[in-house]
């Protein structure tokens, strides 16, 4: 069983240790060693505009990584560290400028994860650590996940067990006048605004050959191998004249709660039912993905959950894993 001690000896020479956290696994390196950082873009094949997050044992260390700790930031950090919250902030020039993609400004967060925890307070400083997938691919819940698609190209996998969030945490920019979500998570909007006032939103995304202010702000991301499409329970017409189109091709689908009638009585794909909660659903997406990714699939159909703000993290990613359903 790998240990903690030998993931912070790792850490220390430079080399990359995948780790669980409470939203998904990351890959991670020393976030000062340049050198280091870099592995974690070749072994993703990241593009450099992609930032990455830096994970902390608590608000202490993180103040050591920050220029600026306003006092929304130690709000935010009481009431949600550790936890899947992850709070951006002018960077002190020890973090290495690959880590922000050479902004000035580093994502700290605090990862509530019993492992997670334990290697970043014997490490002592900061573990820059995107998902542990190769680049716009499905986010790993498991070290399995890991070992499955990025081999030999991490120096230790330590294994926490499934995840029990399944998607990434939220990011806030504080740098600004107004505090911005660059990325939505469990933690939502709402109980941001309960502790620090108004917060805006950034919606859309960027080409890849732009600069991101977060991780996740370009148009792919999160998505399987196989095309992806989705689709609302509204218009299951649309569905069912797209899977007569398709008839004798290998097609999986992803619900959102109990299969409708219309669809459970087309016998020429696998299907998943996952839970009709935003928590529920978000814990089990990526997983999900992961299973519905067989070889040989034409297309895997998701079903997208209601537009409530409840649900806006997992719509998040929904959307940047796949296309609109050709006909909807």
């Amino acid at each position: 069983m790998e240990s903690v001690g030998q993931a912070v000896q790792i850490l220390r020479n430079g080399g990359l240790v995948a780790f669980p956290t409470e939203t998904v696994y990351g890959l991670g390196a020393d976030a000062t060693n340049s050198a280091a950082v870099r592995r974690i873009f070749a072994a993703k094949g990241r593009p450099p505009t992609n930032p990455l997050i830096a994970h902390v044992a608590d608000e202490k260390i993180a103040r050591r990584f920050a220029a600026e700790w306003p006092d929304a930031a130690a709000r935010l950090a009481k009431k949600f560290w550790p936890g899947p919250l992850t709070l951006v902030v002018r960077k002190v020039p020890s973090i290495a400028s690959e880590v922000s993609a050479g902004r000035g400004t580093v994502g700290l967060r605090a990862p509530d994860h019993p492992v997670a925890l334990e290697m970043l307070r014997a490490f002592g400083g900061a573990v820059a650590a995107p998902s542990a997938n190769r680049s716009t691919r499905v986010s790993p819940t498991t070290a399995q996940h890991v070992r499955d698609e990025l081999g030999d190209a991490v120096d230790l996998v330590l294994d926490g067990g499934a995840c029990r969030v399944g998607i990434e945490s939220t990011v806030l920019d504080l740098t600004g006048g107004v505090p911005i979500i660059l990325r939505p998570g469990t933690v939502t909007r709402e109980e941001i605004e309960s502790e620090i006032g108004r917060v805006d939103a950034f919606h859309g995304s960027l080409d890849a050959r732009r600069v991101a202010a977060s991780p996740g702000q370009h148009a792919i991301h999160y998505a399987p191998q196989a095309a992806a499409y989705r689709f609302s329970r509204d218009d299951l017409g649309a569905v069912v004249r797209w899977l007569d189109d398709n008839a004798g091709e290998k097609v999986t689908m992803l619900f959102v709660g109990d299969a409708p009638a219309a669809l459970r009585e087309i016998a020429t794909h696998s299907s998943i039912e996952a839970p009709p909660t935003p928590d529920g659903y978000a814990r089990t997406l990526y997983a999900g993905l992961r299973r519905l990714d067989l070889p040989g699939v034409r297309a895997i159909l998701v079903e997208m959950p209601p537009d409530t703000p409840e649900w806006t993290a997992v719509r998040d990613r929904i959307a940047r894993a796949t296309k609109p359903l050709p006909g909807e």
